[in-house]
């Protein structure tokens, strides 16, 4: 039984990575013809949410179910979640009708089709290159300007599945402060457990995500540190007083075979 169980899991991952590349290909001169246009992102956008993460999920057999919601606002924004899956990307396409960019580490460039998009897409950051982490404000200003929203993922060691919730980055809370954009922390309650990244353990079924209040960045003597363990404190709190306590099971299960205490 437990073969068996490790063959269709090992077979539903393989199905994931065909649902995310079926339409990257088949779209592929959609997502070229748009990247040229000057507003063309609006549309990217659209098809990444309405089309494309719909797509998935519901292929992989997830559905999101919200917690709460949010008032769009008018007002540039900056979105940070729990960063624990692959499912994470397509989960956060489906928060917010209004687009936003997302800024993602340059490794991925290097993934074949998927890779070319995405350089042009996505504000890239080289972690190991200070120049390439100060020229992600020019980047940043360009999506401000053109009324994006900003999406960070801010943890750090995020593949390690013995940690709830890893230390954050300062990244996303530089850009708050800079900008004087107000924090939209979301907490993926479930994904964690569901869709881990690594490939031994997973199932199908709902992914609750709670929308928390957003975090004014415009006070006096705010400093990044306490923005950031502000954000860091509310996600760490929500993912500890999670009812079914998904995302605790799922650290304790890899503890233990890790046998960790």
């Amino acid at each position: 039984m437990r073969i068996i169980s490790k063959i269709l899991l090992v077979i539903w991952r393989v199905w994931f990575c065909f649902l995310v590349s079926i339409p990257v290909i088949l779209l592929f001169p959609f997502w070229i013809f748009f990247i040229y246009l000057p507003n063309g992102y609006d549309y990217i956008f659209w098809i990444a949410r309405n089309i494309w993460s719909p797509f998935v999920l519901f292929g992989c057999g997830f559905w999101i179910s919200k917690i709460n919601s949010f008032s769009e606002s008018s007002q540039n924004f900056v979105l940070v979640a729990n960063h624990t899956s692959y499912i994470d990307v397509m989960v956060m396409f489906r928060m917010s009708k209004i687009p936003f960019v997302f800024v993602g580490k340059k490794e991925l460039v290097k993934i074949p089709i998927f890779g070319y998009l995405y350089k042009r897409v996505v504000i890239m950051v080289d972690r190991s290159s200070s120049k390439s982490k100060f020229g992600v404000y020019g980047r940043v200003d360009k999506a401000i300007e053109k009324g994006y929203n900003i999406c960070i993922f801010p943890e750090k060691s995020y593949l390690d599945e013995t940690i709830l919730l890893n230390p954050f980055k300062d990244g996303a809370f530089k850009i708050s402060l800079k900008y004087k954009m107000p924090i939209l922390p979301l907490v993926f309650l479930d994904c964690k457990r569901k869709f881990p990244w690594y490939t031994s353990h997973g199932y199908p079924g709902s992914l609750r995500v709670k929308i928390l209040d957003m975090i004014l960045s415009d006070k006096k003597n705010l400093t990044i540190q306490s923005l950031k363990n502000t954000v860091y404190n509310r996600i760490n709190n929500e993912l500890e007083l999670d009812p079914k306590k998904a995302a605790i099971k799922a650290v304790l299960i890899w503890r233990k075979i890790k046998k960790i205490n």
